[in-house]
């Protein structure tokens, strides 16, 4: 199944689901009030709530509670999400990245999976502006999928981990890479450079729906990025070097994780321009349209202004 939040024309924000990925179910108000009006706490409570939102994939489009998906605005599935945690999981974008900026590569990247927190109160939507920082004139784009935890649990094991795990979406990780560049020299970071914007979304999938993907550590799923409708990234999520269950293996050592934190999977490999390079692409401006497209879990678009 694929949720959405999406805002009616009277202002409300509801929790839906998405049906043939042309009209979106108002969970709250075709359950009679038997589901959560929002994503957070369906994910929350999602093993008693799952039965009753599948009934509701059956449900007559001229419905009240059917809304074309043209009829109504995407917000981002999961607004204000518990957390954000961002790992580095593709060996070509950690190398080529470091490459260009005359790094050789480390072995304890081979080591284990890192990460660092992000900005979870600066979620954006699919088709919400992305506003360029103060004093930021290298913007840049990430292409990654995140996961999105459904169950509590702490020091999970990985083999334990796809247990853990509600569904997935598209993740764009807005980057400010001459702030971020400035601010990393001193030993910490990226902070400032990654503070303002990050984009999921447009909706989640979840985890069944993908399973006949599974691919070695991640999915046999074609993802690109387009600026300005030119394809400038193109990779695979099988290439990914640490899984998810392997970053949740990381991530809940000695600290729980709760329903309704995002993992990050890191940027694909060519899927920005820090790592393709400024004779492929200049860096973003005002104006600008990203898309980013993950096959089998849509379109993620948004506009720089």
């Amino acid at each position: 199944m694929k949720f959405v939040t999406f805002e009616k024309s009277d202002k409300t924000i509801r929790a839906g689901l998405l049906v043939n990925d042309e009209y979106v179910v108002d969970m709250f108000e075709a359950a009679s009030n038997e589901l959560p009006a929002h994503l957070l706490e369906f994910i929350e409570h999602h093993d008693k709530y799952m039965k009753k939102a599948a009934e509701l994939l059956s449900i007559p489009v001229n419905d009240h509670s059917v809304y074309q998906l043209r009829d109504i605005r995407l917000k981002a599935p999961l607004p204000v999400p518990k957390s954000f945690r961002d790992f580095y999981a593709f060996e070509q974008h950690v190398k080529t990245a470091r490459e260009n900026r005359g790094l050789e590569m480390i072995p304890e990247w081979y080591e284990i999976p890192v990460f660092y927190f992000s900005n979870h109160l600066a979620i954006k939507g699919p088709e919400e502006e992305i506003v360029i920082p103060a004093d930021c004139e290298w913007l840049d784009y990430e292409l990654e999928m995140a996961c999105v935890i459904g169950k509590e649990g702490r020091n999970i094991p990985a083999e334990e981990a796809d247990k853990y795990i509600f569904g997935y979406c598209i993740l764009n990780d807005w980057s400010a890479r001459d702030l971020q560049r400035k601010e990393m020299k001193v030993g910490l970071g990226p902070a400032k450079g990654k503070d303002f914007a990050t984009s999921i979304g447009p909706w989640i999938v979840t985890k069944d729906e993908l399973e006949h993907l599974r691919l070695g550590k991640g999915f046999n799923l074609s993802m690109r990025a387009h600026v300005n409708g030119v394809l400038l990234s193109e990779g695979n999520m099988k290439d990914i070097h640490y899984s998810f269950a392997e970053m949740i293996e990381r991530a809940s050592q000695g600290v729980t994780l709760y329903p309704g934190e995002i993992i990050g999977s890191g940027t694909v490999g060519t899927g920005c321009i820090l790592e393709l390079g400024q004779k492929m692409h200049r860096w973003l401006m005002a104006g600008d349209l990203v898309e980013l497209e993950i096959e089998h879990m849509g379109v993620l678009r948004n506009t720089i202004t």
